[in-house]
């Protein structure tokens, strides 16, 4: 019914269509029409309407704007201000300083946000004001920010995931679970590089910063119990079995609201400002889905995921040659996409060819991910690039932003091979917890 070669063709109409400046979602069901149009005629056109309902009556797609509120309330409660001064208390006299603060303070935030956005543009803010005057390299000062920021879609709950787990029918539970320890590790190697880093050149690190006394730093430390508890409930209530992703996110919801009522910061004006920026991230993000969705259905209907399955089969590529292809695949497709669109455009094309050679399909959407991530702080359309630019006083190139980012690129990538050659890091935990 179509080639191989005019499935490429549309590929690349697609791309071309977003990179001359149609919005993502434009560009995606501009795609899907047009291949509906030529290939499968009215009938067909037809059915678009009954496939959106369908896509859009999804409970699973309910918990994201449900952890965009969550991160949302907690960001305007303060309580995000108040665990970056806790952090900072105990990891400011390491080499480096506050450079683990960003990074640390990211992976909190991450834990309860789902958002690398919005952990960039939330930590970006509290943290450059409180680094100013330090003496900390400013290149590095930003790229632990924006890499720090990446792991807002690796570390549980991730709404990437949610989408991921949505398209490719795997499940939710699952995801989570398995994105645990590679991100934690990947934390634990970005502190790592600062500590080496700032050994090797004090003078990347700042002045040290004196901790205040021990009764004041154990004080502040509660600090740090809101997230953590927020991340308690929300993991916890999925890891148990006693509530879904989506029902476990209503339930970090209801937490969020507790703690920002506690404080005194729960007001109406707070709500209506959230809710309304919960509105136009989800909005954004639900558009892009149903376009991707359509596009998905007529990829399907036209079996384009079996003709590219058969031609990589007739290659006899091995399965690692397939990984290290994926891997430039996505390197390349990250300068020129937002990774959402990226990831949703993708799957239905590689889900196919990765169940072909027996890749776990929760062990690919960690992968996928790490991918993701990469592309975050890739330029020249690294979205976290500008972020980080954006909430940066003072001016300055966003080229500053780029070599800052830089060597946490080189130890993603690292993380990638690691996740190749040993995928028990991420399938251990699942194995452990849900059985093989």
């Amino acid at each position: 019914m179509i080639t191989v070669g005019e499935a490429f063709t549309g590929f690349f109409i697609m791309l071309g269509l977003m990179l001359i400046g149609i919005p993502v979602a434009g560009a995606l069901f501009a795609t899907a029409l047009l291949g509906a149009f030529l290939y499968l005629g009215a009938p067909t056109l037809m059915m678009f309407g009954s496939q959106m309902w369908s896509i859009l009556d999804d409970f699973v797609l309910t918990a994201i704007p449900m952890f965009v509120l969550l991160g949302e309330i907690l960001l305007r409660s303060g309580i995000t201000d108040r665990m970056y001064v806790a952090l900072s208390d105990w990891v400011g006299r390491w080499p480096g300083g506050l450079l683990h603060t960003n990074v640390g303070a990211c992976g909190m935030f991450s834990a309860v946000s789902g958002s690398s956005v919005a952990t960039a543009a939330t930590i970006g803010t509290v943290a450059l004001p409180a680094m100013k005057g330090h003496g900390y390299s400013e290149r590095l000062a930003l790229g632990t920010i924006a890499a720090g920021a990446t792991l807002g879609i690796l570390i549980p709950p991730s709404i990437n995931m949610i989408i991921y787990g949505s398209m490719s029918n795997t499940s939710i539970g699952r995801l989570f679970v398995a994105a645990v320890v590679p991100g934690l590790l990947l934390m634990a190697l970005f502190m790592l590089f600062v500590v080496v880093a700032c050994a090797l050149k004090p003078s990347l690190g700042g002045a040290r910063i004196t901790p205040p006394p021990l009764r004041e730093r154990l004080a502040r430390t509660l600090d740090l119990v809101p997230p953590l508890l927020i991340f308690a409930v929300v993991m916890g209530s999925i890891y148990s079995g006693w509530a879904t992703p989506t029902e476990s996110a209503a339930v970090g919801v209801i937490a969020a609201l507790g703690l920002a009522a506690a404080r005194g910061r729960l007001t109406l004006a707070m709500l209506n400002a959230a809710v309304l920026s919960v509105v136009k991230v989800t909005a954004m993000i639900m558009l892009i889905v149903l376009a991707a969705q359509l596009l998905s259905f007529v990829i399907g209907v036209l079996r384009i995921p079996q003709a590219i399955t058969e031609l990589v089969a007739d290659t006899g590529a091995t399965q690692l040659q397939i990984l290290l292809l994926l891997v430039i695949f996505y390197l390349i497709l990250g300068c020129f996409l937002e990774t959402l669109s990226m990831m949703i455009t993708t799957i239905p094309i590689v889900m196919p060819v990765v169940l072909f050679y027996g890749i776990d399909p929760v062990w690919f959407g960690i992968f996928l991910v790490l991918m993701m991530e990469v592309a975050l702080i890739t330029p020249p359309l690294g979205m976290n690039l500008f972020i980080v630019q954006g909430v940066r006083a003072g001016g300055g190139s966003v080229m500053d932003v780029v070599w800052g980012a830089l060597p946490f690129t080189l130890i993603m990538l690292m993380m990638v091979a690691l996740l190749i050659a040993f995928p028990q890091v991420a399938l251990f935990l699942p194995d452990l917890m849900y059985g093989q």
